[in-house]
């Protein structure tokens, strides 16, 4: 399965302690050691709710012709995540660090591949299908111990093992459709030409593991005529523009994120938020002209908030591709992010 899984020594080696303070990584579960117990059925017995997980690779972003980076997000993100304080409005009790997913051999080929040559791309995507099904049964295990997952790292391309993983689950509960809310400046539902990260939600679509996809902010420059065309016609699909949130005003951004909560509405729901539509931070696709920070905070927010949200994913975020030489405010950036979902999550829990 590929899955390192985290005890309380490794977290102890990230958290730095400090006199008359608690720390976030003093206060949050790891799966306990029990040689009679495998790590899905600790999980089952474990009373948190949210369940942390990276996904370290960038296969699926440089398989669509993107800039690697990826990879480098989970690090920092659990590194700030554990070191922010431990108080009222977010203890870190009810968080299980379950750890990350291996993908050294899928990373270490990828090196010797060149995108430019039919033959390597195709290995490429067939790398990308192959982590589909490394990420698919770890998050199908969270799902069926009715637990929230949190997955940080890694290309958009992981979508599609989330929304498969989710559905199977779902469906052995008798619940059969499945939403998605996006923020994204691309659709990701670019045509099924083999896997990568510009395809996981049309993908997701085709093998029935996806029923509604609403996508918030949207550029029209990035956007193929193709998929406009069928995001305008198709009615299990929403769009909204950047241009026409923030350009054109014709719709607010509060509204937008309100009318794709409304779409999904009764559904389990996935929040999917991809780091290149917030401005001037680094990502496989950096933009100049995005959302700020605090706008994908209230989205987040906003939508953890009214939706029966299953998982919250943190794509393509890639810190290494920053040109400070250390660069903090990403993995900060993902620890603000974390705790207003599971806060926002907590209000609607109680």
């Amino acid at each position: 399965m590929n899955l390192i899984v985290y005890d309380h020594l490794r977290l102890k080696e990230i958290v730095r302690p400090r006199k008359g303070e608690i720390r976030l990584g003093e206060k949050v579960q790891t799966i306990p050691w029990d040689k009679h117990k495998t790590w899905q059925k600790s999980l089952s017995d474990m009373p948190g709710r949210y369940v942390l997980l990276g996904l370290p690779e960038d296969v699926g972003v440089r398989a669509n012709f993107g800039r690697g980076g990826a990879y480098s997000a989970w690090q920092p993100a659990l590194s700030t995540l554990l070191n922010i304080q431990s108080n009222v409005r977010f203890t870190g009790e009810e968080l299980i660090v379950l750890g990350h997913i291996d993908f050294t051999s899928a990373m270490d080929e990828m090196k010797n591949l060149d995108m430019h040559d039919e033959k390597s791309l195709n290995r490429a995507r067939v790398l990308v299908s192959e982590i589909d099904e490394m990420v698919y049964p770890v998050l199908k295990a969270i799902f069926d111990a009715g637990k929230e997952a949190i997955v940080i790292g890694g290309g958009h391309n992981n979508a599609y093992g989330l929304l498969k993983a989710l559905s199977l689950s779902m469906k052995e509960n008798n619940q059969k459709e499945i939403g998605c809310i996006n923020a994204d400046a691309h659709s990701d539902f670019r045509p099924m030409e083999g896997r990568h990260s510009g395809n996981p939600f049309s993908y997701a679509f085709h093998h029935q593991f996806l029923q509604r996809y609403a996508i918030i902010g949207l550029h029209e420059i990035f956007n193929i005529s193709k998929v406009m065309d069928e995001l305008i016609h198709n009615k299990q699909l929403q769009a909204f523009w950047f241009e026409e949130i923030f350009v054109r005003e014709e719709i607010s951004f509060k509204e937008a994120v309100n009318k794709a909560i409304s779409f999904n509405k009764d559904l389990s729901i996935g929040l999917e938020l991809d780091f290149d539509i917030i401005q001037n931070i680094p990502s496989s696709a950096k933009t100049s002209s995005g959302i700020s920070t605090v706008q994908a905070r209230q989205y987040v927010h906003w939508v953890a908030a009214q939706s029966n949200v299953k998982y919250f994913h943190l794509a393509e975020a890639a810190p290494v591709l920053s040109h400070i030489k250390t660069d903090l405010k990403t993995g900060k950036l993902i620890a603000y992010l974390v705790s207003d979902y599971i806060k926002a999550r907590n209000q609607i829990n109680k």
